[in-house]
């Protein structure tokens, strides 16, 4: 099982950037699938999840700014990442909910 995050970079406060993750296997119609972040001196952060049925659930945080989808005819997992703030920095994983498995990782650095 192979998961590969993309997307990531460095952008200003207010500004955008859209993390994709392609999966390989079948995982992504039978897992939950989510983002995580782990920010330096912070504790890992469950940003988003989707569920099998496309119910998604947001951390307090991220409400109304972040939307997280998957395109099942791609085995891919999408974050839509709007009105970006500095405390978003972070690197971004892509996983299954449990996290079962991981992606490597993308940085966002929002300066």
């Amino acid at each position: 099982v192979q998961l590969v995050e993309s997307g990531g970079g460095s952008v200003l406060a207010g500004g955008s950037l859209r993390l994709s993750c392609t999966v390989s296997g079948d995982i992504i119609f039978t897992y939950f699938m989510g983002w995580f972040r782990l920010a330096p001196g912070k504790e890992r952060e469950k940003v988003a999840i989707i569920d099998t049925d496309g119910t998604t659930n947001y951390a307090d945080s991220v409400k109304g700014r972040l939307t997280i989808s998957q395109d099942n005819s791609k085995n891919t997992l999408y974050l839509q990442m709007n009105s970006l703030k500095t405390e978003d920095t972070a690197v971004y994983y892509c996983a299954t909910d449990p996290p079962n498995y991981w992606g490597q990782g993308t940085q966002v650095t929002v300066s």
